[in-house]
């Protein structure tokens, strides 16, 4: 899917800038279109280079969390929650644990540990499943449920807009949040409704009313402040929880007694190899995109749509990050290259450079993940997750939409 992203994108530019070149007569189309590819290859060797400290410290952050046991506890929280929306899965059984123990992952935001874990908790699911070509109830929600899980500390957004100069990089905590959140509930809803699972049990009651209660409650409120005062509750909450975080998570590691200070340096070695390794990726992906800006393609293809939302009085603003929500189902590189490459030309603080990182951190990349879980135990018929998933990242990128326009007028 990638590679024929990749390529047709780069294709219909270039035929693109041969017509405007030939046809319509612009001889400079072709200067532009070069220079667009010098600047993004600069910008992203500049990117990688200013994430190396960044990357650096959270992965030793990371590596200080998992042997200090803090991902197994709250895994160990969320489990009886699991044993109830998967009742083709025997209490007690491995799998349960592998799935909680991936999704308390992701909800602290260690990217490299909940990909092994997801991994690990698929196969585990697949032992039970009668047909193994064929996706289970379980492996289903499992699978959307990581496509739209909820992000506690989206520290790549976070550092993406610190690296690009976002004068407070963690306002966008809060939307992200109310975001993901409501991905999450939509993903989880379309599957119980396919699936008909029985959500009128009382614990089930309980979870979904006090999720539904805590979303609700925090959007009543963030209504009655002004576009000043939400800005400063996100930026200032999403810093004194991610402060508390670092510390809680050092605080456990050392009554464990975790060698905090070295396991931090193991795991902040990585920061180097990991900020050089998304070069390629990032370069392939922003080199395509910035060849589509410039053979003009993209800017009429926004345009359209924004005649569109006009025709119904409507504001055209969100219109300039649509890019991002295109690209996120289908490629995770593909809508990361695109906010860096919205946020490059609107401008970080701007309202689309904001909401492009609001949905670039509101969902998950639905087919990705479904290939690389589904492939790993050579599941050939997904049967309603690619539907639901997809459901999930539709909820996801409108309540992006939404909150943008309530954090950010």
């Amino acid at each position: 899917m990638l590679n024929k992203i990749w390529f047709y994108t780069i294709s219909i530019a270039f035929l693109s800038a041969c017509y405007q070149g030939f046809v319509v007569a612009d001889v400079e189309i072709f200067q532009r279109m070069l220079t667009a590819i010098f600047d993004m290859a600069q910008l992203c060797v500049k990117l990688a280079i200013g994430l190396i400290g960044l990357l650096a410290f959270w992965l030793g952050i990371a590596r200080v969390a998992e042997k200090s046991g803090a991902i197994q506890k709250l895994a160990h929280k969320l489990s009886p929650l699991f044993s109830s929306i998967m009742p083709e899965v025997p209490k007690g059984h491995p799998a349960l644990g592998h799935v909680t123990m991936n999704m308390a992952a992701n909800m602290m935001g260690l990217d490299n540990a909940a990909t092994p874990l997801g991994l690990k908790a698929m196969q585990s699911l697949q032992s039970l499943n009668p047909k193994p070509d064929t996706a289970s109830n379980a492996q289903i929600l499992f699978l959307v449920l990581n496509t739209s899980s909820i992000t506690l500390f989206p520290i790549t957004v976070f550092m993406y807009r610190a690296q690009l100069g976002a004068a407070s990089p963690t306002d966008v905590f809060l939307p992200i949040l109310l975001a993901t959140c409501a991905s999450t509930l939509a993903g989880f809803l379309a599957v119980a409704y396919c699936q008909k699972l029985n959500l009128f049990r009382l614990k089930m009651l309980m979870v979904l009313g006090l999720f539904i209660s805590l979303m609700s409650g925090l959007f009543v409120y963030l209504m009655t402040l002004t576009a000043h005062q939400l800005e400063t509750v996100s930026s200032v909450g999403a810093n004194f929880l991610i402060l508390f975080f670092i510390v809680l998570i050092l605080a456990i590691a050392h009554f464990k007694r975790v060698e905090v200070y070295q396991e931090f340096v193991e795991g902040a070695k990585e920061g180097f190899n990991t900020a050089v390794s998304i070069i390629p990726f990032l370069l392939a992906m922003l080199v395509a995109i910035a060849m589509l800006r410039s053979s003009g393609i993209l800017d009429s293809m926004l345009a359209l749509i924004g005649l569109l939302v006009s025709l119904f009085n409507g504001d055209t603003r969100f219109v300039d990050a649509l890019p991002v929500a295109f690209l996120k189902p289908l490629s995770g590189s593909g809508a990361r290259a695109m906010m860096i490459e919205t946020i490059n030309t609107h401008g970080v603080d701007s309202f689309a450079g904001r909401l492009a990182a609001i949905m670039q951190g509101s969902t998950e990349t639905t087919f990705y993940v479904l290939a690389v879980y589904f492939g790993s135990v050579k599941i050939k018929y997904v049967r309603h997750a690619i539907g639901c998933g997809l459901f999930a990242d539709f909820a996801g990128i409108s309540a992006a939409i939404l909150v943008a326009f309530i954090f950010y007028g």
